[in-house]
């Protein structure tokens, strides 16, 4: 501890002992008991161990007494300044303690330090420790108080911990608050200790010539968990009646450090009557040890002060560096820094620490290691060696957990100390979490050994099949291209899932479960994949991270590279939840829009078109725009409202003649109901009548809160028949079919349907999941798609026609049991036909079909596409219709993420067959759209309204006559004749073997077996009544 003396100028005699009597008493030991006041000049520095030896006894401390403060205040950070009130209570010392880190008991604490020292720290019982001092300023002026603040906690806390300087003349009544004392956070941290703020302050003149002054010197309970706070070096002086001068009092911190670590600490002086101008160095100052210039006192009272700088370099050992301030009376006092150079620890390299498999080898161990900040998160940091050990296996980073935000800076080189342990993100029954735990760092201090140091990331061209332990906590660049797989959970929790090598796909998805290809994919699938974090543990991040043109970042969007730390952690904040491999950006990731938005629906050909969509809880109130919140779907009506918006934008660009409906409220038909409302809001934006409901069928929609329901175009298609439900107890939501009829006459049955869901696991049975991709109720599934079957059966012969196609949420993927069913019995997948990577729902970041469209085989042949509107599953749910836990609200009123699954749309060319014989026939068509075969012989077609295609086989096919062929609306298919006389489609036009001739009668289409280049004359094959060759265009026309 610092030593204090002084050398003075002669002066009279009686200054002279006044003088060596007060210095004399600087240090005495009078055996009085705590509540004598003692006199000045008093300094207490704890230097003598001896002076506490058990707990909440102070006999051995003149003058000083510490007090627990039980219920001086009732609130947690609360600032000791306004606590004034009197309040002695219970007397506390905790003592004979070594480890301010770890000892928890609020209070007052003796530490047996290097540098010894008493502490105060709050706690729910210590509302406002203090320590209350005792003293006699009889014959003195000008009292001066002066003690050192030293943050003894070096742990995980950070408490803001506030310390004030109180006075009162007498022995009781309230206390004064002297503001120049107060330290407003007398700690630093976390895991950081040694900060030493000097205080110094001259209390008002009511102070003077009191026989009985006490002085209080208070902390309160923090908020969180609180710091010991050291209260050294206490100084209390003043002038001396009769003109004696007062002395200088010089402080001299103690300085502990590592061989190899810098360090520095603040020495001051000051003189109650005179300015401390000079500073100088008694003896000489240890190698790699300097002093900085001093900064003289402004006035008198003042303190001066000066850095006592240590560099790296500063040798092992401990060194007592004399310093003298003098004043400009030519008066000086000395006091000394304890310097402590301990040698260096033993460093463990972080590859020893982390090893070469998925855990530790030295969970538990206290070690030192060394390196360089890579990048911060909001509860610690990563710190990465910066010499390599060349082994692949092991990993050059660390993670250190400091519980808050850290206080380090990118680029530091830290030498940092804590104990190894590995942290299971998620649960104790996780599987994936268990197997994978955090190795990092905890109870963590940390020493500087240098700054502007910079770490290469390490590149990942591919993703090693064992993943990525060997790369945690390190900082990687991994080279792409990379796609974004998900960003359901990018708004909540700043996450996407990315992929290397292109896109995630649901394994039964493409494969049937259980296959060796389904198992492979999914292993695929594994090494492949991370998470892109934001680095933050905050929820609903605002801005939100990644988003870009459009206010959103789909997924199928690309990345060349993207650069940060790995750690592994949960995907979510459920701790049963999904976790994997993160990378945490230390660069902005750049993305590319690879998945464009689609504003419009694919072509799919065909003229009728059928299309089914999962609407996710269309639930709307009362119908009167009240009853919210309703038990799924929109909490409020304004909610309601951005939802209808949303769903009536994209069934309105769909524009489908037949919709099939899952997850509607199953409130009826009614005027009120749900699905009526929807209709209405089309009809506002399509026109009356556009659309209209199929009612609900005579026995009933189920008892579940929602149904499938079915909405059509009364003006391109007319119901044949009553709607048909399945009521039987495998259907929890009961298929809802439809025959319909077009205006060409021609039938065909829509069947939608809404299977059971893969959640809500049961407890036993077959429907447990069996671990084969396919998740809970399988079986049901499966049994619900042969009962199907079995209803499609009866349709069919009550509709008498086989046509039937059947859409809806089947909750299971392409290659799933319940779909082999349908597709082993003769159905015949649209998706699959017509889509090479299908899928309209996103999970785990797996993209696979949930909502299908299967067809039988006399209807699939009519068929001209099938496709999913990409406008849901691909968009982050952040966008959606929903208020709630968006800072940053980026919804708008259109058809992107209107669900959570992508609508089906499905082309049927649903067209009249009309057929003539072998001579002159006389043919009209329907008020649809027709196939109209003449045959051989001169005949009289008429297509009548609908889009007609008149079918020439050979050259006795004519010559007939069209009575009204409409161009751009009808077509001549000349395809088959052109075959059968081995010419080539592609040139017939232009080769001239289909030639256009002007007549009275309109334009005459002729076939020409030799072309242009020949001599045989074109011959007469129709004559398109009242339309001139200017009309046709060849390639819109006729059907080469």
């Amino acid at each position: 501890m610092a030593s204090f003396s002084r050398t003075a100028p002669s002066r009279l005699l009686t200054r002279r002992l006044a003088l060596a009597a007060a210095v004399a008493g600087l240090f005495a030991s009078a055996a009085h008991a705590d509540n004598i006041a003692q006199p000045l000049p008093f300094a207490q520095d704890w230097s003598n161990i001896g002076l506490i030896t058990v707990n909440d006894s102070w006999d051995g401390v003149p003058g000083i007494t510490g007090y627990r403060g039980d219920d001086l205040v009732t609130t947690t950070g609360a600032d000791p300044r306004a606590i004034t009130v009197d309040g002695t209570g219970v007397i506390d010392v905790n003592a004979n303690q070594t480890a301010p880190n770890t000892f928890t008991t609020g209070g007052v604490a003796e530490f047996h330090l290097a540098d010894p020292v008493v502490a105060l720290t709050g706690s729910g019982t210590a509302d406002a420790p203090f320590l209350l001092l005792s003293l006699d300023t009889t014959g003195r002026s000008g009292i001066t108080v002066r003690y050192d603040l030293r943050d003894l906690d070096g742990s995980t806390d950070n408490a803001v911990q506030p310390v004030a300087l109180q006075f009162r003349v007498g022995g009781s009544g309230p206390f004064t608050d002297v503001p120049a004392a107060y330290v407003a956070d007398a700690t630093e941290g976390p895991s950081l200790a040694g900060k030493v703020t000097p205080v110094s302050a001259t209390l008002p003149a009511a102070a003077d010539n009191q026989p009985l002054l006490q002085l209080r010197i208070i902390t309160t309970n923090a908020v969180g968990n609180d710091e010991w706070v050291g209260v050294d070096n206490i100084v209390v002086d003043g002038g001396a009646a009769g003109g004696v001068n007062a002395p200088v009092i010089a402080t001299c911190p103690s300085l502990s450090l590592q061989a190899g670590q810098a360090g520095n600490v603040t020495v001051s002086a000051s003189d109650a009557d005179s300015v401390v101008n000079a500073l100088s160095v008694v003896g000489s100052l240890p190698a790699g040890v300097t002093l900085g210039s001093l900064s003289p006192a402004a006035a008198d009272g003042d303190a001066a002060t000066a850095s006592l700088d240590v560099s790296s370099a500063t040798a092992a050992g401990s060194y007592a560096i004399t310093l003298r301030f003098a004043n400009n009376e030519a008066q000086s006092g000395d006091c000394t820094v304890n310097l402590s150079v301990a040698a260096a620890a033993a460093i463990t390299p972080i590859p020893v620490i982390q090893g070469s498999g998925e855990t530790s080898p030295l969970v538990g161990q206290r070690v030192v290691t060394e390196g360089v900040v890579t990048r911060l998160n909001s509860n610690g940091y990563f710190i990465q060696n910066d010499l390599p050990d060349g082994d692949d296996a092991t990993s050059e980073g660390l993670f250190v957990f400091t519980s808050t935000a850290p206080v380090v800076n990118v680029g530091q080189r830290l030498r940092v100390t804590g104990t190894v342990t590995e942290f299971n993100v998620g649960a104790a029954t996780n599987a994936a979490t268990l197997a994978r735990p955090l190795t990092q760092l905890t109870n963590a201090t940390a020493s500087l050994l240098g700054s502007g140091h910079a770490i290469a990331p390490t590149v990942i061209a591919a993703m090693p099949a064992e993943g990525l332990e060997r790369y945690e906590g390190m900082l990687v660049r991994i080279e792409g291209p990379i796609t974004v797989g998900q960003n359901f959970f990018l708004g909540r929790y700043g996450q996407l899932t990315l992929s290397t090598e292109g896109r995630l796909e649901k394994p039964t998805n493409r494969h049937p479960a259980a296959s060796v290809e389904a198992a492979a994919l999914t292993l695929d699938n594994a090494r492949r994949s991370f998470l892109l974090d934001d680095g933050s543990s905050l929820q609903n991040p605002n801005p939100i991270p990644y988003i870009g043109a459009d206010n959103t970042v789909r997924a199928g969007d690309t990345l060349a590279s993207v650069t940060g730390v790995i750690d592994f952690g949960l995907a979510t904040n459920s701790n049963t939840g999904l976790a994997d491999y993160r990378l945490h950006p230390t660069e902005a990731p750049v993305f590319v829009r690879s998945n464009p938005r689609s504003a419009t629906p694919p072509a799919v050909g065909g003229n009728v078109k059928v299309a089914s969509f999962n609407v996710l809880n269309y639930f709307n109130g009362d119908g009167l725009g009240g009853g919210f919140p309703t038990s799924r779907g929109a909490s409020t009506a304004a909610e309601f409202s951005r939802q209808k918006a949303k769903i009536v934008a994209a069934l309105s660009a769909l524009n489908a003649d037949v919709v099939g409906l899952m997850e509607i409220e199953n409130d009826g038909d009614g005027s009120r109901s749900a699905i009526q409302d929807l209709v209405s809001g089309l009809n506002a934006v399509l026109g009356a009548g556009t659309y209209a409901v199929v009612p609900d069928p005579a026995n009933g929609t189920g008892s579940d809160e929602i149904k499938v329901a079915m909405i059509y175009k009364p003006a391109r298609l007319s119901r044949a028949g009553a709607s048909l439900s399945d009521t039987r107890a495998v259907f929890s939501r009961p298929p809802l079919a439809q025959t319909f009829a077009a205006a060409n006459g021609e039938k065909f049955s829509v069947v939608v349907n809404h299977f059971k869901s893969k959640g809500s696991c049961p407890t036993s049975g077959a429907d447990l999941d069996q671990g084969d991709g396919q998740g809970c109720w399988n079986a049901l599934r499966v049994q619900q798609a042969q009962a199907l079957r079995e209803t499609i059966a009866g349709l069919q012969a009550s509709a008498g026609d086989a046509d039937v196609i059947v859409i809806g949420d089947l909750n299971a993927y392409g290659k799933e049991d319940p779909i082999l069913d349908l597709t082993a019995h003769g159905y015949v997948d649209q998706i699959d036909r017509f889509d090479a990577f299908g899928y309209s729902y996103v999970f785990d970041g797996e993209a696979g079909y949930l909502d299908h469209a299967l067809a039988t085989a006399s209807l699939s042949a009519q068929i001209t596409g099938a496709a999913h509107w990409r406008i849901n599953a691909d968009e982050p749910s952040v966008i959606d219709y929903n208020t709630e836990f968006k800072p940053q609200d980026l919804y708008a009123p259109n058809a992107f993420r209107s669900s959570d699954h992508d609508p089906v749309l499905v082309g049927l060319s649903l067209q009249k067959a009309i057929r003539g014989g072998a001579g002159r026939d006389t043919l009209t068509g329907s008020a649809g759209d027709d196939v109209i075969t003449g045959g051989e012989g001169a005949d009289t077609l008429t297509g009548g309204a609908g889009a007609d295609t008149f079918v020439y086989l050979s050259l006795r096919d004519g010559v007939d006559t069209v009575t009204d062929f409409a161009p751009g609306t009808d077509r001549i298919d000349l395809s088959a004749l052109l075959a059968s006389l081995g010419l080539d489609r592609s040139v017939a036009w232009a080769a001239g073997h289909v030639r256009l001739l002007d007549g009275s009668a309109g334009v005459t289409v002729q076939i020409d077996t030799d072309g242009l280049a020949g001599t045989a004359a074109p011959r007469a094959l129709v004559t398109l009544r009242g339309v001139t060759a200017a009309r046709i265009d060849v390639a819109r026309d006729l059907g080469l």
